[in-house]
This record gives structure tokens, C-alpha cells and sequence, in this order.
């Protein structure tokens, strides 16, 4: 049997796979099997910040596999609580909590918000529509996204959604029985979309009115991604709670929670935990990640190099308007919204050597590396100007 036949034949069908087979990966570029060269700007779902291959991260990966690979979290772990102190060092917060994943950092969010909420007397957890917040039970109660809810009912109770960026509706559902909101900054599975000024101000005006919690979900957007640590930056405003995960552990399974002061003492002793969270290999390559990251600061780099990008997505959008509607996002989180579904493109994309993605049904999400660089940038819109080109001449024949 060759790779796709095994593949078929032992795992679950769970994924739509894409037709390569993968060599091996370095930088920008993903290698086929057959010798195909592909720009990625997908990057492993925005985890490969650092792109591939990284001499750093690999180094901290041997360092630690030579010292030892798992430790149960009953001990002390150098690299482990190094982690924890750079994360809170470079985001203010306190204290976080390591888990294996983000939708486990979401999980551990809820229970604090549920624990909070029981001492204040307040039960109720809203998530915005269109939101998506993981695939496990709590996260998947939270989630918005009928394709990942159907038929895994019923959930989590005294969980609600309110309309994404309706001012009405959050006034309408928020009250004094709120214990938390759980928000994306900007929604990454959702089709990029960025949650208005208006509608942060006003969330903020009552949670002031009410208190509750405000949770900011940054697995896909933190790290750098919107150049800046975490893109709630971008709106003025300090969450409660913040999920982080992808990026932060250089490409090993790696998650975890920023807890400020009005939520580091909701757990106390055994009233959370995990066997793997925290893992020390993940650790030591999530430190060098972050090392590389602030020491060549990264977060200038996106924001030139993102904004190089949108620039170039618009003058595409203005020159191209019969395909896209829209462009949006931040840094290098962005969405290019067509006016059809975009599956179609994203496949013609991958056979002209570009990775990209194609979510919501009509938008294509990119998340390139944030180690991209303007020369990628040219190549990627070339490319996409192609095959935007050549599926014209078929459409039109």
C-alpha cells in the first residue's frame, strides 16, 4: 500500500488532507515527496511562527531530549517555570497555568470563569457568533460554528452567544448573572473577522456595571501574530483570562492560560491539572521561540511586513473586483473575502506552489511564518494574481 492507502485504511477520516506528501520543510517552503517546492502561507495553522527548520529551536529541542523528555508536574522543572516567568514577564500578567493544547487552555478558562462565577453568585458564559474556541466538550459549547456542533448535543448549560459586533445584543444578554465573556480579538476560523472598538467599549462599560470576567482567546492571534504580544493590544483594554497555544511551543504541542490578579487564585491545590501540559521538550522549544522572537523584534518585523501584504491584497481587491469583496485583518492575520467560495482558488493556489487556506466557505486565511519576508510576499501575489488569471480564461470559456 502506498502512504494514502494506509492512511485511509488506519486513521480515523477526520481530515480533508491536501494531495502532498511531505519531505521535508525548511523556512517558507514546504518540499513534496515528488520534488515540489510549495510557499506556505498557512504555517501550520499559524504555529510555525519561526517558519521550519529553525537552528535555535532545534538546538533547545536536542538540549532538553539529552537531559530528560517528561517529568510528572509533582516536580520542579527549570525550563518549565522559565517558560511561565518569560510569558508573564513579557505580558504582565502574574501567573498562567501550561496545558498540552488550546482547547485545554479554554477548558481550564472555563472552569476558572465557572469557580469565579460561584463564589459571585453568576453562571452564565457567552461566546460572540461565528466564534470558535475548540473541539472538545466545554470549548465546542462555546464554539458558534454549526459544522463542528452538529449532532454533539447537548452542552454545557447556561452557555449563550451573542451576536458578533451588535452592541444591541450584548446589552440585550449580558446582566448580573454574567461570571465570564469569552472573546477572539480578531476571529481566525470564523473568516478574520475583528471585533469592532465600539463593541470592546461597551463590553467594558458592563463588565464595570456587572463584573465578570472577560476572556481573550489567543491561540491564534497571540505571539506576535498582529505585531503586537497579543491582539486585545490593538483595542487598549487588559482580559481577565488569556488562552494562548500554537505558536508557543515552536512547533510541539504547547498551551496555556495568563491568569491577572482577579483570577490567579480561583485554583487552588488539585483543583486542576494534566499529566502532559507543560511537557519539557515543548517548554525549552517554546523559550527559544520566544527568545528568537523578542530578540529580533518580531513584532516590528509583522507589522511592516503585514502591512506590506494588506497593501498589496487591496490593490489586488481594487484591481480584481468581480473576485474579492473585502480585505481585513491585522499584521499577519489576514482574510481576503471573495465573492464566491474560495475552495476552488485555494486548490489552483496549491498547484501553482502556494500553501493557503480556505475558510468559512469564502474566505482564504493567510498566516504565513512570521519569518516571511517582502520578496515571499511578491512571489504569493504573483501567484495569486495566476491563478485568479487562469481561472478567469477557464470561466469565461
Amino acid at each position: 500500500m502506498n502512504l494514502r492507502e494506509k492512511e485511509n485504511q488506519f486513521l480515523l477520516h477526520t481530515y480533508k488532507r491536501l494531495p502532498i506528501e511531505v519531505d521535508h520543510a525548511d523556512g517558507v517552503y514546504v518540499y513534496g515527496k515528488d520534488g515540489k517546492k510549495y510557499l506556505d502561507f498557512f504555517g501550520g495553522i499559524a504555529v510555525n511562527a519561526l517558519g521550519y527548520n529553525n537552528s535555535r529551536v532545534k538546538a533547545a529541542i536536542v538540549n532538553q531530549a539529552n537531559r530528560y523528555l517528561h517529568m510528572s508536574n509533582t516536580f520542579y522543572m527549570d525550563v518549565q517555570i522559565e517558560l511561565a516567568e518569560t510569558l508573564c514577564k513579557l505580558s504582565g500578567y502574574p501567573k498562567m497555568f501550561l496545558t498540552n493544547s488550546g482547547t485545554e487552555a479554554v477548558e481550564a478558562a472555563i472552569k476558572i470563569s465557572r469557580k469565579w462565577g460561584k463564589k459571585h453568585g453568576k453562571a452564565n458564559l457567552f461566546a460572540l457568533t461565528n466564534s470558535f474556541h475548540g473541539r472538545t466538550m466545554g470549548s465546542l459549547s462555546l464554539t458558534d460554528r454549526e459544522k463542528y456542533r452538529q449532532d454533539f448535543d447537548p452542552f454545557l448549560p447556561s452557555v449563550d452567544h451573542i451576536a458578533f459586533n451588535n452592541l444591541n445584543d450584548l446589552k440585550t444578554k449580558v446582566d448580573a448573572a454574567t461570571a465570564a465573556v469569552f472573546i477572539e480579538f480578531i476571529q481566525g476560523e470564523g473568516g478574520i473577522n475583528v471585533v469592532s472598538s465600539e463593541f470592546i467599549e461597551e463590553l467594558y462599560n458592563l463588565k464595570k456595571k456587572y463584573n465578570f470576567l472577560v476572556v481573550a482567546d489567543e491561540i491564534q492571534s497571540g505571539i506576535y501574530r498582529t505585531g503586537k504580544l497579543f491582539a486585545f493590544e490593538h483595542f487598549g483594554v487588559r482580559p481577565d483570562i488569556v488562552t494562548v497555544a500554537k505558536p508557543i511551543g515552536g512547533g510541539l504541542p504547547l498551551g496555556g492560560i495568563l491568569v491577572d490578579s482577579s483570577a490567579e487564585d480561583v485554583l487552588g491545590y488539585g483543583t486542576h491539572g494534566t499529566t502532559f501540559g507543560g511537557n519539557p521538550l515543548s517548554c525549552a522549544a517554546g523559550l527559544a521561540t520566544l527568545a528568537e522572537l523578542t530578540e529580533k523584534k518580531f513584532d516590528e518585523h509583522v507589522t511592516k511586513i503585514g502591512g506590506y501584504l494588506k497593501r498589496n491584497l487591496i490593490e489586488f481587491k481594487e484591481s480584481h473586483p468581480d473576485f474579492v469583496a473585502e480585505v481585513r485583518g491585522i499584521g499577519l492575520m489576514l482574510g481576503v473575502e471573495c465573492r464566491k467560495e474560495c475552495g476552488e482558488t485555494v486548490s489552483a493556489l496549491l498547484t501553482n506552489g502556494v500553501i493557503a487556506n480556505c475558510t468559512s466557505g469564502n474566505v482564504i486565511r493567510l498566516l504565513p511564518p512570521l519569518v516571511v519576508e517582502k520578496e515571499h510576499v511578491d512571489i504569493f501575489m504573483s501567484r495569486l494574481s495566476e491563478t485568479v488569471s487562469e481561472a478567469t480564461k477557464i470561466s469565461v470559456k
